[in-house]
């Protein structure tokens, strides 16, 4: 079992690698949520989303043989660009299935930072299955994108940070948001919120589309969403929930909450306008669940995680003009 010692050693893991992103406050999203919002900003972070926390946790505590072999892991690609960068700072080889319909700014990013890609069709290929081969044929080392205990702890410094500061403002928050794809950030943050915050209540968000987190926490078992599900919020596609994740999101979390693609749009576009942010898709979900009401924030300090700015500009201005 993950616990908060190993969130606190990844968070020294961390410390000269990622940014400790600060909680701010915006007077107009107070005003529509009645409340007190804190908004965490991992658009900001390294690499444009938090998933370099996660990333260098695992990379950084490979043996020496073990990195001398490289690593080989699967993503849509924020998890790409935080593996590529962790990789290149620990000159660590590092393979990446991709689908081949990824943002280009995140396929643009991943090559900069020194990850070698391999494509595939999200719609007819089984990424797991691919890496797994190519694991087989190089012998190199698998770094899950969200359902391993380093990777979970590395996300929890989210969570750690959030909690620490909100406590250190005199603004501890009644309830949290946190996007939902695998469930890394969801779950590993929620271990380190719940060690310092014992009373919070903490909701995953997930597309409308991709609700497998939803439906599996109101069964008990993980369920699958569609094969032919798609949303606009690429980093969020995660057909089923991970193992670890869910065992953990389904014991510490009070809900889950969704929101539509057209919701999501509406936030990227508020941010841009009243927080001055560029917030990608699966980025915004949790801002998206704030301005359409999907959870009370009366009176309330909500606090939300914006766990990504990674967008094409293409998008972003065609839904900044919609």
């Amino acid at each position: 079992m993950i616990n908060i010692s190993d969130i606190e050693q990844a968070a020294l893991r961390l410390k000269d690698v990622s940014i400790s992103t600060p909680l701010i406050q915006n007077l107009h999203l107070d005003g529509i949520s009645e409340g007190n919002i804190l908004i965490k900003p991992e658009c900001l972070q390294v690499t444009g989303s938090f998933k370099i926390r996660g990333a260098y946790n695992f990379l950084s505590q490979l043996t020496k043989v073990e990195a001398k072999k490289g690593i080989v892991t699967w993503s849509s690609g924020n998890h790409a660009q935080g593996i590529a960068a962790a990789g290149s700072f620990l000159n660590i080889k590092t393979l990446i299935v991709m689908p081949n319909d990824a943002p280009k700014i995140k396929i643009e990013n991943t090559r900069r930072l020194g990850g070698e890609i391999i494509g595939y069709d999200r719609y007819s290929g089984d990424r797991e299955a691919i890496a797994n081969e190519i694991s087989r044929i190089h012998d190199s080392i698998i770094v899950p994108s969200y359902d391993h205990k380093k990777i979970i702890a590395g996300q929890g410094t989210v969570g750690l940070e959030l909690a620490k500061d909100s406590i250190s403002m005199g603004l501890p928050p009644d309830q949290v948001l946190i996007p939902c794809g695998g469930g890394g950030l969801s779950s590993g943050s929620s271990l380190a919120l719940k060690s310092l915050l014992k009373n919070v209540e903490i909701y995953a968000v997930e597309p409308s589309n991709f609700d497998d987190t939803a439906r599996s926490y109101k069964s008990g078992m993980r369920q699958r969403v569609n094969d032919q599900a798609s949303s606009i919020c690429d980093s969020l596609q995660t057909p089923i929930p991970g193992e670890l994740t869910f065992d953990i999101n389904r014991e510490l979390l009070s809900g889950v909450l969704t929101v539509t693609d057209e919701e999501v749009k509406e936030a990227i576009k508020f941010s841009f306008k009243h927080l001055k942010m560029v917030v990608e898709p699966g980025g915004a979900v949790a801002l998206a669940a704030i301005l359409f009401g999907k959870i009370n924030t009366k009176n309330k300090i909500t606090a939300i995680v914006l766990s990504g700015g990674n967008i094409d500009l293409g998008l972003f201005n065609d839904i900044q003009l919609s």
